[in-house]
């Protein structure tokens, strides 16, 4: 079970990963989030980042390094990780990766609650989703392919992650969209019958 931490964003965590590499201030970091892509891994609503920065010192896991001015800019303030904020990092960091935890996508809601979209229509919705995914599993390889030969791939795993997952979920829709368009889900005859006739029998959704 996940632990309940001080700071529960995971762009804290990030934040953390940013500061083992040197201090900056946090318009550095936005700037490095950007600069990696990060808004790919995470959802960031940019506008809590300083909110984020404020909170992991206020639990000391970063602190104050130094205060800047360029010319008439207001004063910017570097931050540095803490001996504390380091543990936390790592720990963070170790439990995330050997501790899985049960994530809701959307997608799985959408299908606990199917039935009530007539087949037809779930039919061509499946199959839009399925271009969709198809056209971003596309651009996604071919970003890989060009940075792959310049960029270590310690650097890149979190991307042939996100890919495997795109395909796993494509080859399943193609599956289930397959079925579909045969009629050979078992169901199918009730749950049509459902759509035409208003009339449920939830009996005959087990027929084959």
């Amino acid at each position: 079970m996940a632990k309940r931490r001080k700071v529960g964003n995971l762009l804290g965590l990030q934040l953390l990963a940013m500061l083992v590499e040197r201090p900056m201030h946090p318009y550095e970091m936005a700037t490095e989030l950007r600069g990696r892509g990060k808004e790919q891994d995470l959802k960031i609503q940019w506008g809590s980042l300083y909110t984020v920065v404020q909170n992991l010192e206020k639990h000391g896991f970063i602190e104050a390094a130094e205060t800047t001015r360029e010319g008439r800019r207001p004063e910017r303030t570097v931050y540095q990780l803490t001996q504390a904020g380091h543990e936390e990092a790592l720990d963070w960091l170790r439990e995330i990766v050997g501790v899985p935890e049960r994530e809701f996508p959307r997608l799985k809601t959408a299908l606990s609650v199917l039935g009530v979209l007539p087949p037809d229509e779930v039919i061509d919705l499946i199959g839009q989703r399925i271009a969709v995914l198809d056209r971003r599993l596309a651009g996604d390889r071919a970003d890989l392919a060009r940075t792959q030969d310049v960029v270590p791939r310690i650097f890149l795993i979190e991307t042939e992650y996100s890919i495997a997952l795109e395909q796993a979920e494509v080859d399943w829709l193609r599956g289930l969209l397959a079925e579909l368009r045969a009629g050979t889900l078992p169901g199918m005859a009730a749950w049509r019958n459902y759509h035409d006739t208003g009339e449920l029998d939830v009996e005959a959704f087990m027929d084959p």
